[in-house]
């Protein structure tokens, strides 16, 4: 009541009242100082902090820093008091205070001139009571930052002096009412100019200060300055704008993209998320809670504000109606109140926008970095199964629905691809919904406030349209479930595409030494159609929700009408467009939810797949240094090394110890530990295997059974044994990378605890198959210890790499190719072994590294660095074969025999027992009890090597031999364009683009017949037109909540014609019936062209979806053949993640996001041109206003493309690299383990993935830039288009279809940019795979025009005496490198055994692969049975040659497929050459043998050697294997010297006239390689063989031998001339090996039993 009296009995909410309008503008400041008063009140800050708990930042800035560099919570910045600027406290206060005792004054004025009005004189109190506070506040509490108090208190201010001018204003204009006098309006003037200026103040200051840990010289530069921007920067985006400027201009490099909050970085992010605990969703929620709540609230403040917008708008028309505004200026009056109304409404909905994009975007960089992080993390935890056989790798293609959907996430599939596919594709997918869910909560939101409005026009027959989408909800459940089954198997068929594609590319050189291109790219190919079949099923599921999408809101408006009308209503024209409107309003979200429903799905089910993985087994503490950081170790101050009744088997995934568990006759297959880092051994299983008549089959099956060993401290330990009898096994369970099943392992890491030798308790380790990254030699041997140069040089002298350093051009500053690709064999060991003896450690483990090296180098090794100073006080356990060579220096043996220790034990106690004599007589030690001839301890000297100078070498920069990943510059080329067009046929986008079109034609024949409907309505044709427009404007403001991915982008955009809604039509000859009798006529009209509409709709969706698949199918099959064929020096010097980047993300994108964004990008330029064009007929003179918007339009909108095309591109190189590195780290696992270097490369991961999201995440911020700007312009031009039409120069009918016109025109300027810029990152990922179409190729496969004959080459041919002839060969690995081979010039015989020899680096290998034309000769050529190799094509050449590698690899299938992947042999042939290389003994092979299929040597007697004498075990526990054995992809759960007998097998089977063999049996144990050579001598009879090997007693007994010095042939003949030689480099290794009298007597041997042969024939 007392407010009824002041305001002379006036209501408080009418407005219209001067003394109501000053009522609130005193009671509202004075209210908030009131509120912000009380808030200090005990116990109010209490409650308040409980209350503000849920809405704490997860990560406040100060404690990300002090995560990120390592110090205590404490130094956050300096006193805030030093830092306010005096000014500014001086001139707040000032204002605020002149203020105050300004309306103090005339408030006491007004109480004495007016007593009996107290309310009159109170006001003015009030309000000088809030610039009271105004003025204390920046005294009592000064801040550096923005206070927040004062921030609302000046808004409000302003807000309230508007709010009082411009009602004093309307005032005047409707109602003819006296401005008050001058001092009310200088008052009010006067508090609104100090509002103004305390608000800019404000509003200038920063948001954060920087802590001590930030130069203030560095925000802006390499620091981002988002958190220490003002409020005005802040509100606006403007601290984007300097890098939008840089980028219009300039192209942008990673040196000028600012490094990004410490709140967002993968360190602090991962540290504080890693202490989380729970279901990953929980702690996914929890870490990011704040800014999803802040997404929600701000999402629901942008739709009020939206729905404002068109409310406002609508009066507006209503104002503009000429019948009504005659007479009537406080219509018009309120007219333009509206129109300021509305644009504030549209400003404040982009400030909504932005900041709830803003919340969501960095949501979505959080959860991206915190899943990356623990991916990465986890894969250095936990166990590794990259070795076990994926049960289900035998069906090939068949991938079903749900049956495999539930495969994808078991840990059974989790390879190498599938890991990297969680953190390329799984993750990204989390954190983009994450970034997007608000589409899922706004819609629904939208669709209430739209059902009120139709329930007020059509009360319950609005509800009845609902129905429809009921009787929906059944198929549209169908098809979500049937997406869920689709989305996973999609899943699958990706990993599985990528897991061939990752076996292929690791495995490219192999694979071209076979001739296996073709075989590979169809295995590919077959995997890919798998996947490009379950793509097309996805596509028709989406066109089939699209058809739902688009004719479910129709049909529910159609209903309501039609249960409107049978309700015995008439259907005004006021009720049906306004009806309409809403229904066109909540068309979009009832598309988003069910799409979104969708996304949803396909998001569970990655984040299903990244907790599976995240759930996998992890290794013991005491194995990971990043366990043990969070979990103190089981077994802590540990002493020692070793095994106490230890039982181990290789790790298993439960799936396969469920199968072991439930069916014992299908065992798991062991898969070994440590991949292709560790080469590890597996041994035997007890069961055996068939292949007749489909009887099961028992993979290899291996455990380490009554392990009871412990090394002794500090001294030189050897393990031996025979092939797969579990050395390397051994030491994985040392290592802890085994399942222990009983006892444990003694080990304890603690880089801290360092002994009196300045040996710290860690361990380092050499595996079997080295493992390098891709860094300089130098990089590698540190291995991120310290450079300590004494200690480096001695290691490189003693590890026999000085004699390298000096042949390679930059030394140890050369730079190692992925997996070592341009080092030897022997370079690759020894580089490996300078690493595990370069580190500190008590501890050094030693996986046969003498396999790898010839035999002068294994005795320097031996008597340098086993012997010398450097392995002192240090407990090495090394396992070799070469016994005889290391026993002298032994202090300690154990014996493998099936999976057991059979012997161990000090040698001096062996010896005494009698034990070592027999251990020596079974590793063919004999010859070592002689005493050794002198040698000479240097290998230097052994082979003199011109060596660069060195002063030019150290001022030359390093050669790079893997170069920058290329990046365009500029906007995407048309070729790129023109490229994916021609891929997906010119016909199938010119179908597309037609669609389109007709879909516009639609939408204008729409709007014409709504004018038609309502001119048919004679008592309200003027109305008609009005309501007609407010349906277009209904239509096009709702088009602001446009979902970027995944949503129908035809159903969220304004129709195409607003200019038809005002016109009339008239056409002579046409009588339609009476609407009041027939409106069903009209609503069936209507009906059909909606309908035709979404029929056309969804076939241009279809359409679109045929050309995407077509070009995924064209540019994949082009970019693999590209790449399949491409050189080997492309693959030295291209990283693998790189390759493996393309053929992922790149093909994801063209596969899913190309479909999505090239739609709406041409559906936007055309319906931007059809704005323009309308606005132009219908207002010619907002052309003008058009060229100024037009302007800024182009200005900012070049800027923007510019920078964020230079962003996506370097997000997409700076990518790769994350991959790379990811792949490198899993295939060295176990090597990273051992040295407990996971936290360096942990922080590695920081730093590459802060790179790549830094960019990414800068380029959502310009998007945000970009939507304030073009908000900001689009809200400024509708309102003087408004303002204009509301001047009178047009008619009513006409200012509606310009404010309509401009509305469509803005927001279509706006969205084309955005799609455009969405376009050109998408064809950007077309860029890079059309970029590899030019990749240098090898020559051709095959030449049709010269093929050699079908025997060739042929051990019977007339040139059978020069079967292999080299001419002066010159060999360069690129035209700007150095050559390698040096004019070499031999001539081979047919049936000849020659052996290559030379000290490692000399060029064995580079002249082995010449003859395959991996790279094509310089100068000279090389001739095979009379034709020059070069003249033939490379399939015809490699097909007919066989060529065993160093590395023997094996693929994933059966180890049938290994032998023979084109069926040509039969099973019987396949299981004798596996018992001719002794993978299987006699009665192995009679109980596999299929019964009506003998082998032709079934008979033959097994061939034997006489010094080779069998061991009492040979037979016991032998690995059994069958032809239908899984293998593992590479091999892996294999041993090395398996693998090379399966090679060696491979061999056997293909019976080439000439066959290489490259080191290829330097990882099999004596008594092996003996029964080997043997095999060869008998087997390879009719072949030439050229071997390379380090064994000298391989090839002792060889018909010749080529010795190779730096690329040249130094020596050629045969073994007794060469041994007998003075001088000679042959005699000197015979002599350093410590075997010269038995490799002379070999030698004469050979020599005499030549001379027989001779004499009989």
């Amino acid at each position: 009541m007392a407010i009824m009296t002041i305001c002379d009995g006036t209501s408080v909410t009418s407005l219209y009242d001067p003394c109501v309008r000053s009522f609130w503008a005193a009671v509202l400041p004075f209210a908030l100082v009131v509120l912000l008063l009380v808030s200090v009140i005990p116990p109010i800050p209490a409650l308040l902090r409980v209350l503000k708990k849920p809405f704490e930042n997860y990560l406040p800035l100060s404690e990300a820093e002090a995560l990120l560099y390592g110090e205590d919570d404490g130094d956050e910045g300096e006193e805030s008091k030093d830092l306010v600027p005096l000014w500014r406290t001086l001139v707040l206060s000032t204002l605020s205070l002149v203020e105050c005792l300004l309306w103090v004054g005339v408030g006491c004025y007004s109480l004495v001139n007016d007593s009996d009005d107290l309310w009159n004189g109170g006001g003015d109190l009030l309000i000088a009571v809030s610039w009271f506070y105004a003025a204390l506040r920046p005294i009592v509490r000064p801040t550096a930052t923005v206070p927040i108090d004062l921030f609302l208190l000046f808004g409000l201010h302003i807000l309230l002096g508007l709010f009082i001018l411009c009602g004093h204003v309307y005032d005047y204009y409707a109602h003819v009412i006296a401005f008050p006098p001058p001092s009310v309006v200088v008052m009010a003037s006067a508090a609104l100019f100090v509002g103004l200026a305390g608000f800019a103040i404000v509003a200038s200051m920063p948001a954060r200060i920087p802590s001590g840990r930030i130069k203030r010289e560095d925000i802006g530069k390499s620091v981002s300055p988002e958190d220490y921007t003002t409020a005005w920067g802040w509100m606006s985006f403007r601290w984007v704008t300097p890098l939008v400027d840089r980028g219009s201009h300039d192209t942008l490099n990673e040196a000028d993209i600012w490094s990004l909050s410490p709140t967002m970085r993968a360190r602090p992010l991962h540290i504080k998320f890693s202490r989380s605990t729970g279901k990953l969703v929980k702690r996914l929620w929890r870490a990011n809670s704040l800014d999803l709540v802040m997404d929600f609230i701000l999402t629901y403040a942008s739709i009020v504000f939206n729905y404002a917008g068109p409310f406002f708008l609508k009066r507006i028309l209503d104002a503009l109606d000429t019948s009504e505004l005659e007479g009537s200026p406080e219509k018009k009056a309120l007219a333009f109140v509206y129109a300021f109304l509305a644009f504030a409404s549209s400003l404040l909905k982009s400030q909504a926008d932005a900041q709830h994009l803003w919340f969501g975007r960095r949501a979505a960089t959080r959860i991206r970095l915190e899943l990356m992080s623990s991916i990465y993390d986890k894969a250095l935890k936990r166990k590794d199964f990259s070795g076990v056989v994926d049960k289900g790798s035998g069906e090939k293609g068949k991938v079903t629905g749900q049956s495999n959907a539930t495969t994808s996430d078991s840990k059974e599939n989790a390879g190498v691809g599938k890991i990297v596919n969680l953190m390329a594709g799984d993750a990204n997918r989390v954190s983009q919904f994450a970034g997007a869910i608000y589409y899922l909560y706004g819609a629904p939101f939208e669709i209430i406030v739209a059902s009120i409005f139709l329930y007020r026009l059509l009360g319950w027959a609005a509800f009845m349209g609902y129905v429809v989408l009921l009787l929906t909800w059944p198929l549209n459940k169908l098809l979500a479930t049937r997406t869920q089954d689709i989305s996973k198997s999609l899943a699958i068929a990706r990993d599985k595409r990528m897991g061939v594609l990752h076996e292929l590319i690791g495995a490219i050189k192999f694979i071209k030494f076979f001739a296996w291109e073709d075989r590979w790219v169809e295995r590919v190919t077959d995997a890919r159609k798998a996947e490009l079949q379950w793509m097309a099923k996805s596509y028709v599921n989406s066109a089939c929700f699209s058809l739902i999408w688009i004719c479910a809101p129709i049909l529910v408006s159609l209903t309501s009408f039609y249960t409107y009308i049978a309700q015995g209503n008439e259907l005004t024209i006021g009720t049906a467009f306004a009806s309409l409107a809403l229904f066109r309003m909540i068309r979009l979200p009832l598309n988003i939810i069910p799409a979104f429903i969708v996304q949803a799905i396909q998001t569970k089910v990655s984040i299903d797949r990244i907790a599976a993985f995240l759930d996998e087994d992890e290794v013991d503490e005491q194995v990971s240094t990043l366990k043990k950081g969070h979990v103190p170790p089981s077994e802590d101050n540990e002493e020692g090394l070793g095994i106490i009744n230890g039982t181990f088997k290789w790790n298993e995934t439960e799936a396969n110890e469920n199968a072991e568990g439930s069916d014992k006759s299908t065992s798991g297959s062991a898969g070994a530990s440590g991949a292709e880092a560790s080469g590890a051994e597996p041994g035997p299983s007890e069961g055996e295997s068939t292949v007749s008549g489909g009887a099961p089959t028992r993979d290899q099956r291996f455990e380490l059974k009554d392990i009871n060993v412990m090394f002794p401290e500090g001294k030189f330990s050897v393990i031996t044994g025979p092939t797969a009898s579990g050395k390397s096994a051994l030491l994985m369970a040392l290592l802890g990378e085994l399942t222990t099943l009983g006892g444990r392992v003694v080990m304890s890491k603690n880089a801290s605890k360092v002994d009196e030798h300045g040996l710290s308790h860690t361990i380092s380790y050499a595996a079997q198959s080295p493992w390098l990254r891709h860094q300089s030699i130098r990089d590698n041997i540190l291995f991120g210890y310290p450079y300590d140069e004494e200690r480096y040089n001695a290691v490189v002298r003693c590890c026999a790499l000085e004699p390298d350093l000096e042949i390679l051009e930059d030394g140890d500053a050369t730079e190692i190719g992925a997996r070592g690709v341009n080092l030897s064999g022997g370079q690759k060991a020894r580089v490996a072994l300078a690493r595990a003896v370069y580190a500190p450690t008590k501890y050094v483990l030693l996986d046969d590294p003498l396999s790898a090296v010839d035999s002068h180098t294994a005795r320097f090794l031996f008597e340098e660095l086993f012997m010398g100073l450097l392995l002192a006080h240090r407990t090495v356990i090394l396992v070799t074969h070469h016994v005889d060579l290391v026993f002298p220096g032994t202090h300690y043996l154990v014996r493998m025999l099936g999976g057991r220790i059979d012997t161990q034990g000090t040698v001096s106690d062996l010896r005494s027992n009698g034990v070592l004599d027999d251990i020596a007589q079974l590793e063919d030690t004999e010859a070592q009890k002689r005493k050794p001839v002198e040698t000479t301890r240097d290998p230097a000297v052994e082979i003199e090597a011109e060596a660069p100078d060195q002063t030019e070498a150290k001022l030359r920069k390093p050669r790079k031999l893997v170069e920058d990943e290329h990046r365009e510059t500029g906007s995407v080329e048309w070729d790129v364009y023109k490229a994916y067009l021609q891929t997906s046929s010119y016909w199938i986008w010119g179908t597309f683009l037609a669609l389109i079109a007709l879909t516009h034609v639609l939408g204008v024949g729409e709007k014409l017949w709504i004018r038609v409907w309502g001119e048919a309505y004679t008592t309200a044709k003027e109305s008609g037109s009005g309501y007609a427009q407010m349906a277009y404007l209904f239509r096009t403001v709702a088009t602001q909540h446009v979902m970027y991915r995944g949503v129908s982008y035809s159903e969220s955009r304004p129709p195409a014609a607003a200019h038809n809604a005002g016109s009339s039509l008239n056409s002579p000859g046409i009588t339609l019936p009476s609407v009041q009798e027939h409106p069903y006529f009209y609503i069936g009209v209507y009906s059909a062209i909606a309908l035709i509409g979404g029929l056309v709709n969804t076939a241009d969706i279809a359409t679109q979806f045929v050309g995407a698949l077509r070009a995924s199918r064209v540019l994949f099959d082009k970019m693999l053949r590209t790449v399949v064929r491409a050189t080997m020096r492309w693959y030295d010097v291209t990283p693998q993640g790189r390759i493996l980047n393309r053929f992922s993300k790149d093909i994801e994108t063209i596969d899913t996001a190309i479909s999505e964004t090239f739609h709406p990008v041409n559906y936007y330029i055309i319906l931007t041109i059809v704005s323009v064009v309308t606005i132009i007929v219908v207002l010619p003179l907002f052309i003008f206003p058009a060229i100024v918007l037009g302007f800024f339009y182009y200005r900012y909108a070049t800027a923007f493309l510019n920078t964020n095309r230079d962003l996506r591109r370097m997000e997409s190189n700076t990518r790769s690299p994350v991959f790379a590195n990811f792949t490198e780290m899993l295939e060295g696992i176990v090597t990273v383990r051992a040295f407990g270097a996971e936290q360096r490369f942990l922080d590695n991961l920081y730093d590459t993935v802060d790179l790549t999201t830094r960019i990414w995440y800068m380029s959502s911020m310009t998007n945000r830039w970009l939507l304030v700007t073009f908000d900001t312009l689009g809200a400024t031009g509708i309102l003087a288009t408004t303002l204009f039409a509301l001047s009178g120069y047009q008619g009513a009918g006409m200012a509606g279809v310009c404010i309509t016109s401009a509305i469509a025109f803005t927001e279509s300027v706006s969205w084309t940019c955005r799609f455009w810029a969405d376009v050109e990152l998408d064809f950007n990922s077309v860029e890079r795979v059309v970029e590899y179409f030019d990749l240098p190729q090898e020559p051709p496969t095959i030449i049709e025009s010269n093929r050699p004959p079908a025997y060739w080459p042929s051990s019977t041919s007339p040139n059978k005496d020069s079967l292999l002839a080299v001419e002066n060969l010159v060999i360069k690995y690129a035209p700007d490198l150095p050559p390698v081979l040096h004019g070499i010039s031999f001539t081979l015989r047919a049936k000849e055994r020659v052996g290559l020899l030379g000290r490692t680096g000399s060029g064995k290998s580079t002249l082995a692969m010449s003859l395959l034309r991996f790279v094509d000769p310089a100068v000279g050529r090389i001739i095979i049975d009379g034709i020059d190799i070069s003249t033939i094509g490379l399939h015809d050449l490699r097909s007919r040659i066989t060529f065993i590698p160093q590395d023997a690899t094996l693929f994933s299938g059966t180890l049938r497929d290994n032998l023979d992947p084109f069926g040509d042999h039969t099973d019987a042939e396949c299981l004798d050459v596996l018992h001719r290389v002794h993978m299987l003994s006699d009665s192995q092979l009679a109980s596999q043998r299929p019964s009506r299929a003998a082998s032709v040597h079934e008979n033959e007697p097994e061939a034997t050697v006489a010094s080779v004498s069998p061991s009492p075990t040979e037979t016991e526990g032998k690995t059994v294997v069958a032809l239908d054995s899984q293998v593992s992809p590479g091999g892996t759960n294999f041993s090395q010297g398996q693998r090379q007998l399966i090679a060696m097998a491979r061999a056997l089977l293909r019976r080439s006239a000439i066959i290489i063999l490259d080191e290829a049996t330097s990882s099999i144990d004596f008594t092996t390689d003996a029964k080997i050579q043997a095999t060869i001598r008998e087997e390879f009879d009719d072949s030439l063989l050229l071997t390379v090997a380090h064994r000298l007693r391989t090839v002792i007994d060889y018909d010749r031998l080529i010795v190779l010095d730096n690329g040249k042939i130094a020596e050629f003949d045969t073994p007794l001339n060469l041994i007998h030689k003075e001088g000679g480099i042959f005699r000197g290794m015979c002599v350093k090996s410590g075997t010269f009298g038995e490799l002379e007597a070999a030698a004469k041997a050979k020599a005499q039993h030549d001379s027989e042969g001779a004499s009989g024939t």
